[in-house]
């Protein structure tokens, strides 16, 4: 074991880097997956190969992407047939084709995962994310909870939750509880779209109209709504370019 190995567990935490160990959960992260003889599979962030030794063979394709250098070289050492399949880089940064993705990445993660996603094309997604994001991305209008990245994530897919995850199915073992959820496409969205969702939710506690008049969007007479009231159809509605400046 290298003699920084502490450090580098401390830094991983700090980063919400918590690798999947557990062979039962993985198994059944694979079993959600279902991929298909003629699907190809997208793993972002592959750790230190967990879930690549299960994936890669399935389907007619697997690619992955790794950012940290020593999990994709520890990937490549763990699961050989893998090289040449993963890539040491952001995945964010690309737009990979794919019909399946599963991921287990670092929760700090999350938010940009969901932006991500709705701008692709795919035909399911399994993910592993924190409880309390995944009660973010449910939570009803006009509730506590009910932000920027709920609407954009009610707007753009449909998400069920499938188990839970102890905390002992980690290395190191998160703070946080963990829940496998799967994500199915319904409206894909424009990078436009998703900036003006994020300026509108900017603003989430004033009245729509003044927010409205402020960032020089155009709708209907919402009267005393808050921004945080609003459908994610509403929502939508007001962010497309259309009624946009």
């Amino acid at each position: 074991m290298p003699s920084d190995w502490p450090s580098r567990q401390v830094k991983r935490r700090r980063l919400g880097q918590h690798y999947l160990v557990d062979e039962a959960a993985i198994r059944s992260i694979v079993e959600a997956a279902a991929v298909g003889p003629h699907e190809t599979v997208l793993e972002i962030g592959t750790g230190r190969g967990e879930l690549t030794r299960e994936l890669a063979g399935l389907g007619s394709g697997f690619e992955g992407y790794e950012v940290d250098r020593a999990n994709y070289e520890a990937t490549i050492t763990a699961v050989p047939d893998a090289k040449g399949k993963i890539r040491l880089g952001d995945v964010f940064e690309h737009r990979p084709r794919f019909d399946v993705l599963v991921a287990s990445l670092p929760y700090s993660k999350s938010s940009t995962f969901i932006e991500w996603l709705a701008q692709l094309r795919y035909g399911r997604a399994v993910v592993v994310l924190q409880e309390d994001f995944v009660k973010k991305l449910r939570a009803r209008p006009g509730t506590r909870d009910y932000r920027g990245i709920s609407a954009l994530a009610q707007m753009s897919s449909e998400l069920e939750v499938l188990f839970r995850l102890g905390r002992d199915s980690f290395s190191p073992p998160p703070k946080v509880s963990s829940l496998v959820v799967r994500l199915t496409p319904l409206t894909r969205l424009t990078p436009e779209e998703i900036s003006n969702v994020k300026r509108l939710f900017s603003l989430r506690r004033r009245r729509v109209a003044s927010v409205l008049a402020e960032l020089g969007m155009a709708g209907k007479d919402y009267g005393a709504r808050r921004v945080y009231s609003l459908l994610p159809d509403e929502v939508h509605a007001l962010c497309s370019p259309r009624t946009s400046s």
